[in-house]
C-alpha cells in the first residue's frame, strides 16, 4: 500500500488525483478531513482518507498500518526539518521499505541550495532520510508553472504581473507533470538512491512568460520589473507573513546573483512523461488568467 502525506496541498492533490484517475488505491495523510472533503478528495474512487499530523507521530499509527512505500510531502514552515525528521522516524518503526522525499532544486545554473532557507532544509532532510536504513529517492522538481497563477487577478485587472526578476530565467515545470512522475514511480517502485531532478521544457524570462500568457489567453500581458524593496512590500500586503517574505527575499537574491537556466527532461523521459510547454499550461487556464474563474 502507498501513502501520500501533504495531501491537501497542491502537489499532493495533484498526485492523490492522478492515483484516482489511474484507477490505483492510495492512502492520503490529512490534518484536517474538512479540508481534504473541501478539495473533493473523499469523492474519488480507491482514495482512502486517513487523519494524522506528521509532526505528531503518535497520530500516525493508522496512516503507516501496512504500508510499504510513502511519498513525504509537507508544507514549507520553519519546522520542516523536524517535521518530516519525526516522519522517517515513525516510517522507519512502522516497517516502512521506501520512503520517497518530495524535494525541491532550483533550475538556475550554479543556484547555491544553501542561500535559501527552504532549499536548505530540503537538503538537509534529504540527508537525514538517506542514513535512516530505509530504501529511499528523492523527488527534486523547479519551480511550478502554478505560481504564476497567483499573479492572475491582476493579469486579468491590469494586462501585467509585478516581479523582480529583471532578465532571470526560471524553467518553471507543471505540476501536473510531476503528478504523473510521482505516480508512476510510486506505482512501478525501483530508483533507490536516485535524485531525480524535474524542470520545465523551456528557460523562460519573466517577458517570456508575459508572451505566453498573451499568445494563450489572446490579449497583451506585459512583464513590469519592480524593485526587490516593492516585491516585498507586494507580498506583505497579499498577507504573507514577514517570516515568509524573508525566505522569499533569500531565493529571489540567489536568482538574480545566477540568472540563467537550465533545461532538464531526463525525469520525464525515464517515466514516458511528455513535459508541458508553459504557452500549454497557461491556455487551460486562460479562464482564470482572463478573470472569467
Amino acid at each position: 500500500m502507498i501513502l501520500v502525506t501533504g495531501a491537501t496541498g497542491l502537489n499532493g492533490k495533484a498526485i492523490v488525483r492522478e492515483f484516482a484517475r489511474q484507477k490505483h488505491e492510495v492512502r492520503a495523510l490529512v490534518r484536517d478531513p474538512a479540508r481534504a472533503s473541501a478539495a473533493g478528495l473523499d469523492e474519488l474512487a480507491g482514495v482512502q482518507l486517513v487523519e494524522g499530523d506528521m509532526r505528531r507521530p503518535e497520530t500516525l499509527g493508522a496512516a503507516l498500518d501496512g504500508i510499504d512505500c510513502v511519498l513525504m510531502i509537507s508544507t514549507a514552515t520553519e519546522d520542516m526539518t523536524e517535521t518530516q525528521g519525526r516522519f522517517i522516524d515513525a516510517c522507519k518503526q512502522a516497517g516502512v521499505a521506501h520512503a520517497v522525499k518530495f524535494s525541491g532544486a532550483e533550475s538556475n545554473i550554479g543556484y547555491d541550495a544553501t542561500k535559501f532557507r527552504f532549499t536548505r532544509m530540503h537538503e538537509e532532510i534529504e540527508r537525514y532520510l538517506e542514513g535512516a536504513g530505509m530504501a529511499w529517492t528523492h523527488l527534486r522538481p523547479s519551480q511550478f508553472m502554478q505560481v504564476y497563477l497567483r499573479d492572475a487577478p491582476t493579469i486579468a485587472a491590469e494586462g501585467a504581473f509585478h516581479l523582480a526578476l529583471g532578465d532571470t530565467e526560471l524553467s518553471p515545470v507543471d505540476v501536473e507533470d510531476i503528478a504523473k512522475v510521482a505516480f508512476r514511480l510510486l506505482r512501478d517502485g525501483g530508483h533507490d538512491g536516485e535524485s531525480l531532478d524535474m524542470t520545465g521544457p523551456e528557460a523562460l524570462t519573466m517577458s517570456d512568460v508575459a508572451a505566453r500568457i498573451s499568445q494563450a489567453t489572446g490579449r497583451p500581458v506585459r512583464y513590469v520589473d519592480v524593485s526587490p524593496e516593492v516585491r516585498r512590500c507586494n507580498l506583505l500586503a497579499s498577507g504573507i507573513s514577514a517570516g515568509f517574505a524573508d525566505a522569499l527575499d533569500e531565493q529571489l537574491a540567489e536568482r538574480l546573483r545566477r540568472p540563467k537556466s537550465r533545461v532538464h527532461l531526463a525525469t520525464h523521459e525515464m517515466f514516458g512523461v511528455r513535459a508541458t510547454p508553459f504557452v500549454e499550461f497557461a491556455r487551460r487556464h486562460a479562464a482564470m488568467f482572463g478573470g472569467q474563474a
